[in-house]
């Protein structure tokens, strides 16, 4: 028995053959989930992508699974983050890409421990890709919870999920799936036979997990508002600079608001809200000096529209500190009513850290101006010309990625979620359509409308099941125009997905736990029996048997 355990035990002469196809699994794995993106959609691919990682991990030392992820997160974040070096430069991409592929690394050398004995383990190892993305989501510098494994799904079946299990849940049952088909294709090519019956068992598994949540209900009944997003595009010359004259496109989203008015006026649908995007002011309202120039240029834009309006805009809120990424709230007669101050600024875009090393990387560092942050929830009651008052829920660009930032508006009341964003910096890339699947997956999670409008695009009015029922063209100028039902009802997400990363660092803790035991077990049985308990309990392909 001891000699039928040596071809599993790798010998020193196949341990570049196995180690090249652990490498080839993991890159082909990071392909797979870049594609599964917005820009691409094909979102079955992340499944895909999540079984190649497993069979590349199993029965690897952690360093080959560490080797295998890295590559993995190398061939999917570097293709995907493109757009972070539109203005700040390859350095900035490569350094993002390579920072971001660290995390899948520490995931494949989890996931080779967990799977030592060769086997795929698809509950574990999903709930270690949860882990994986959490803190992705928590860390450095509070993180950058972008391209997780949910925000791929919003036109996938497994859509439906995330109302009970939230983003990290929906994850998990991508990465489940992945290791389900693992399973299979590790069945079919068992050493010792094919094992067909058991192969179908694991895909029927997976197809369970893929195609049963689109049973999962999405209602959208609710009283409806109309809403107007209007997106103002680039002054000429801007994209060059990221520059304008002061005022400059105050006046376009003003002069966009009043074409607007005058459809109203000619027989047009009368907007209960209008929404501008971030950035829309390039004055600030609360400016001592400067202030009352932009808050008459914004109240005729309110008045010729007779509805409330939101836009954003930087403001110090008449001090000379650091500068607020805000949201300003008028009422027709009334003027100025509430404000709401960005919470979780983005590393890197609103704050630097590390800036006298990352001088040297691009000279764009500059560029970011420290801001100051919020210190509450975007809660915003606006009162309708209708009498009726609506509960908005605002995400300010990146926060619509942020979790708890998206679960604190729905567990406040938000009625209507409204995610107003500048992709101003990231050019004609696929970062755009990416946030907008972003809001689509949060509409679904919270049953919740929302109002995603950019000033290049791409803007859209989504209903709680996650369909864009108004969509804007990248770059163009164009005012949105559609029916958004308001919900107060709450998903059972809400509950639930505060619990799916403890649940899952539990289950990879128990994992652990079971890995150890069974070493001192083999330790305490000898050399000899040891092996010949793991080749009965194997059944590894040739490519992932070798350690």
């Amino acid at each position: 028995m001891h000699r039928l355990a040596r071809p599993v035990r790798t010998g020193l002469r196949t341990v570049p053959r196995v180690l090249g196809a652990r490498q080839l699994l993991g890159l082909l794995g990071g392909v797979c989930l870049w594609l599964a993106f917005p820009g691409h959609d094909v979102w079955w691919l992340a499944v895909v992508g999540c079984a190649a990682l497993a069979l590349a991990t199993a029965g690897a030392t952690w360093w080959a699974g560490a080797l295998s992820g890295v590559l993995l997160g190398l061939a999917w974040f570097t293709p995907m983050f493109t757009w972070a070096g539109t203005y700040a430069g390859i350095p900035a991409w490569l350094g993002m890409s390579v920072a971001s592929a660290l995390y899948p690394a520490a995931l494949g050398a989890v996931l080779a421990l967990l799977q030592r004995g060769g086997r795929v383990r698809p509950v574990i190892g999903a709930a270690a890709w949860v882990l994986m993305e959490w803190a992705r989501s928590v860390t450095p510098f509070g993180g950058f919870p972008w391209a997780r494994l949910g925000f791929s799904q919003a036109d996938s079946p497994m859509l439906g999920a995330v109302s009970l299990l939230a983003v990290p849940g929906l994850g998990f049952l991508v990465a489940l799936a992945g290791g389900l088909l693992a399973v299979a294709v590790q069945r079919l090519m068992a050493p010792g036979g094919a094992q067909p019956r058991r192969a179908a068992v694991a895909l029927a598994g997976a197809a369970v997990l893929v195609a049963g949540p689109v049973l999962v209900p999405r209602p959208t009944a609710g009283e409806a508002v109309t809403v107007a997003a209007v997106q103002g595009d680039l002054p000429d010359g801007f994209s060059r600079t990221l520059t304008a004259e002061p005022g400059v496109m105050l006046d376009r989203y003003a002069d966009a608001t009043h074409a607007l008015a005058d459809e109203v006026a000619a027989g047009g649908t009368p907007p209960d809200l209008v929404v501008w995007p971030e950035g829309a002011t390039d004055l600030d309202p609360l400016d001592p000096r400067a202030g009352q120039a932009a808050t008459d240029r914004i109240m005729g834009a309110v008045e010729a529209v007779g509805a409330p309006m939101l836009l954003g805009g930087l403001s110090r809120q008449g001090g000379a500190g650091p500068a607020f990424n805000m949201v300003f709230s008028y009422l027709p007669g009334h003027g100025l009513d509430q404000t709401y101050s960005k919470v979780y600024l983005a590393p890197f875009g609103e704050v630097m850290p590390l800036r006298p090393l990352l001088r040297y990387l691009s000279p764009w560092v500059d560029r970011i101006v420290d801001l100051n942050a919020g210190d509450r929830p975007g809660l915003m009651p606006v009162p309708l010309a209708t009498g009726r008052t609506v509960n908005l829920g605002l995400a300010i660009c990146f926060e619509v990625v942020v979790d708890r930032a998206v679960r604190d508006l729905v567990t406040g009341g938000a009625q209507l979620l409204v995610v107003p964003t500048s992709n101003a910096w990231f050019g004609e890339s696929d970062q755009s359509v990416q946030h907008l699947a972003v809001s689509r997956v949060r509409a679904v999670e919270y049953g919740r409308s929302v109002a995603h409008v950019s000033n290049v695009g791409v803007s859209g009015l989504i209903t709680p099941d996650g369909v864009v029922h108004a969509r804007s063209d990248p770059y163009t100028q164009a005012t949105l125009l559609g029916q958004l039902p308001l919900r107060t009802e709450q998903t059972l997400a809400v509950r639930t997905g505060p619990w799916v990363v403890p649940a899952a660092a539990g289950v990879v803790v128990l994992g652990m736990v079971r890995m150890a035991v069974r070493r001192r077990r083999d330790r305490v049985a000898g050399p000899s029996e040891a092996a010949e308990m793991r080749v009965v309990e194997r059944s590894v392909p040739p490519t992932a048997g070798g350690r």
